[in-house]
């Protein structure tokens, strides 16, 4: 997960919090964490990123809805980041 950007471990958190979200659901949540839009030309190009990556699946739900999950590798991987934000980090 080093290898990703800042916006793309957020897109995978919210993918992992949510059931197969669509696209705009994941936009939506973003934009609500941002404060601000998220263009369709950053959203859809960094969720490809993610597939090829091997971390989240892309589905179709009909012929105009894509839906998303993560992966097994991706769900390691979000572990792994959790595991090394807590050696730095202890909220208890």
């Amino acid at each position: 997960m080093y290898d990703l950007t800042g916006f793309q471990r957020d897109l995978l958190y919210v993918i992992a919090g949510q059931e197969e979200p669509h696209g705009l659901a994941i936009k939506e949540e973003l934009e609500n964490y941002y404060e601000k839009e998220i263009h369709h030309g950053r959203l859809y190009p960094n969720l490809d990123t993610l597939v090829d990556k091997g971390l989240v699946e892309k589905g179709t739900k009909d012929r105009r809805t894509n839906v998303y999950s993560v992966t097994r590798r991706g769900t390691r991987e979000l572990e792994a980041r959790r595991d090394w934000e807590n050696q730095y980090v202890d909220l208890d």
